[in-house]
C-alpha cells in the first residue's frame, strides 16, 4: 500500500505559528524533502524535530520526484517542506505533487501561514477579487511586458519581490499600470513588520529603501476607466449577432451568457461604442 505526500507551509517569519497538525504529521513522517536541508533542519531543531531531511528544489526537482514518488509508493509517509510559505506558491513543489498525482498518491495540504494572503488581508485593498502573480522578472523589458498583459485586470493584483529590486519594480508599475493605490507589506509576522499604503509615486519619492521580503499589493484598474480593449472582442461578438438578425438586447443577453461577461458592464461598452 503506498503512503502519503504531506505539503506543509512553514514560518515566514514567526515560529510559533507552526500549528499542533504540523508538528504531528512531521513527527510521523518517514523523512522530510525539502527546498534546502540546512534551512529546514535548522527549523525542525527551533521545533524539537529531528528528521531526515532530502533535497528537492528547483534544479532537481524533476530526477529527485521520481525518486520520492518510489518511496511513497513502497508505502513510506514523506513530508515536503519549502523553506518560507507554502510549497508550490513561488517555489518548488508542483513537479512532486503533479507526479504524485499521476501515481494515485494521496496528497495532503496541511493549512499554515502565508505571505501573499497576509499582506493582501491588511492592506486595506479590495480583496473580493485578486490575482496573485508572484515574482515578476528580474529584466526591466520582460517585467514591463508582464505589467502590460496586467494592466487592464480588473482585479487586485499581487506580487513577490525581494528587496535589492524592491524600486525598480514599484517604477515599472508606476510606468505601466499608473499612480494607482498600492501597499508594500514587508516583514510580516515579524518584530519590524510594516504596511507601507499610498499611491505608487508618493512611495517611489518617501522610501529610498526597504529591508525584507516583500508583497506588493496593486489596486485593480479603476472601473470607471474607459474598456481599453478588455471588452472589444465582446462588442465584436455583440455587433456579429445584431448584423445576423438579433435584437441588440438579445445579443447582449447571449455573449454576457456565452462569455461570462458581466451584462450592465457590457451594455455601457455597446452604448458608450456607439458614441464614439
Amino acid at each position: 500500500m503506498s503512503g502519503i505526500l504531506y505539503l506543509i507551509p512553514t514560518p515566514i517569519g514567526n515560529l510559533s505559528e507552526v500549528s499542533p497538525r504540523i508538528i504531528s504529521t512531521i513527527k510521523e513522517v518517514d523523512f522530510v524533502a525539502c527546498e534546502d536541508t540546512r534551512n529546514t533542519s535548522k527549523l525542525l531543531s527551533l521545533l524539537g524535530l529531528s528528521k531526515t531531511c532530502i533535497s528537492c528544489h528547483e534544479h532537481n526537482e524533476f530526477g529527485e520526484s521520481e525518486k520520492i514518488v518510489n518511496q511513497i509508493l513502497n508505502g513510506k509517509n514523506v513530508a515536503y517542506m519549502s523553506d518560507a510559505g507554502y510549497p508550490c506558491i513561488s517555489d518548488p513543489g508542483s513537479i512532486l505533487v503533479k507526479k504524485a498525482i499521476e501515481n494515485r498518491i494521496k496528497v495532503v495540504p496541511l493549512s499554515g501561514p502565508n505571505a501573499f494572503l497576509n499582506g493582501l488581508v491588511g492592506s486595506g485593498i479590495d480583496s473580493s477579487h485578486f490575482l496573485f502573480y508572484g515574482f515578476l522578472d528580474p529584466k526591466e523589458g520582460k517585467r514591463k511586458s508582464e505589467l502590460e498583459k496586467l494592466k487592464n485586470i480588473e482585479f487586485t493584483l499581487i506580487f513577490y519581490e525581494a528587496p535589492h529590486r524592491i524600486m525598480d519594480t514599484l517604477k515599472s508599475i508606476y510606468e505601466v499600470l499608473g499612480n494607482r493605490q498600492i501597499c508594500v507589506a514587508r516583514e510580516l509576522t515579524k518584530v519590524y513588520e510594516e504596511f507601507i499604503r499610498g499611491d505608487v509615486k508618493s512611495i517611489i519619492e518617501n522610501y529610498g529603501s526597504f529591508k525584507g521580503e516583500m508583497v506588493i499589493i496593486v489596486e485593480k484598474n479603476p472601473e470607471n476607466t474607459k474598456n481599453n480593449g478588455v471588452l472589444d472582442g465582446f462588442l465584436e461578438k455583440v455587433n456579429d449577432l445584431t448584423s445576423a438578425g438579433l435584437s441588440q438586447k438579445d445579443a447582449i443577453n447571449a455573449v454576457s451568457t456565452l462569455f461570462n461577461v458581466n451584462k450592465n458592464k457590457l451594455y455601457k461598452e455597446v452604448i458608450n461604442n456607439k458614441k464614439d
